[in-house]
């Protein structure tokens, strides 16, 4: 019978993943440093670092195993100042490196990948496509992209059929992280300052279509290649959190700044240690940037079922409720 492993299978989107997994009556183990929030029937968790060929030993790998790679260092309030390329690529390209490894001494050879829209960088042109240009613009970008170059690697050397996911935006109850200031300016009411004037459109994608792209490409044997993941249709930052705003019966109005002013402003705080967003989060968040799913869906069957709306009010709610902001 199949395994289905989950590093990182106790953060947001394997939380989600490992329930639906489970849900099937299929058997599910969870790696990570910690357990998850909540336990499901059929999972089973094993404590352990992606980094430590020791650990990943205790997981027995084997020609049945589907192994779906969540595990990463993303940006959070613990993220260094100085040397953030080593930090991210001690994670996310050295713990992938020690994951492929030990699925070739055991013979699993399917994988599904998170990796990230960063990879592409600043978009050249919109719908962005998956063979666009990949040119990050920051360390957690290219250590994603260094991951994927060691799955490509893998794929020659000893077979490795490798599902790349490149998602937007990935929200739902319980996702706070570069959302989390936004939903106390928005609780509290406040004015909301955009960088730009919010005419651009940035695209989002549910926790749970994202479990769905990933066990549909499970279901097909992980085809080979990369695709994105997001919403159909997004609207524009205005649009988005103006409805936002009148959902949450908040009194707090739109303020647009001008896109350069304020993120030179952005670049002078984090290069002086007091980061509000990081480079690869502001550079990014007046330009209009969508990714083109079309060939998810054909290769895939796979379709996003949630609107940004729903997905970004489900996210401010679920912090309410839990006065996380």
């Amino acid at each position: 019978m199949t395994r289905h492993v989950i590093t990182g299978g106790a953060g947001f989107v394997g939380t989600r993943l490992a329930a639906d997994l489970a849900a099937r009556s299929e058997p599910v183990l969870v790696f990570d440093l910690a357990p998850p929030p909540t336990a499901q029937a059929n999972a089973k968790f094993v404590r352990g670092d992606i980094r430590h060929v020791d650990d990943l030993r205790v997981i027995g790998l084997g020609p049945d195993d589907i192994v779906y790679h969540l595990a990463a260092r993303q940006f959070h309030a613990g993220t260094p100042a100085d040397d953030q390329d080593a930090w991210f690529g001690d994670v996310n390209v050295n713990g992938t490196s020690r994951l492929l490894e030990a699925m070739n001494r055991g013979g699993a050879r399917r994988l599904v990948f998170f990796s990230t829209d960063m990879t592409y960088g600043s978009p050249r042109q919109t719908p962005v496509t998956a063979d666009h240009p990949q040119r990050p613009l920051g360390p957690y970008g290219r250590s994603k992209l260094a991951a994927e170059d060691l799955l490509r690697d893998a794929a020659t050397e000893f077979g490795l059929a490798a599902t790349i996911f490149r998602p937007r935006l990935i929200s739902g109850s319980g996702r706070l992280g570069v959302l989390a200031k936004l939903f106390g300016l928005i609780s509290r009411g406040l004015p909301v300052p955009m960088i730009g004037g919010g005419g651009n459109r940035y695209q989002m994608i549910a926790v749970e279509d994202c479990a769905a792209a990933a066990i549909r490409a499970a279901d097909l044997g992980c085809p080979s290649g990369a695709f994105n993941l997001g919403s159909d249709d997004p609207p524009t930052v205005r649009e988005l959190l103006s409805a936002t705003i009148a959902r949450a019966g908040s009194r707090s109005i739109l303020v647009p700044t001008p896109g350069f002013a304020v993120k030179r402003a952005l670049a002078f705080l984090d290069l002086i240690g007091l980061t509000l967003l990081h480079p690869e989060q502001y550079e990014i968040a007046d330009i209009d940037y969508v990714l083109d799913t079309s060939v998810t869906t054909e290769t895939l069957g796979w379709s996003p079922t949630r609107r940004d709306e729903d997905i970004i009010f489900e996210a401010y709610e679920a912090a309410r409720n839990a006065r996380a902001i």
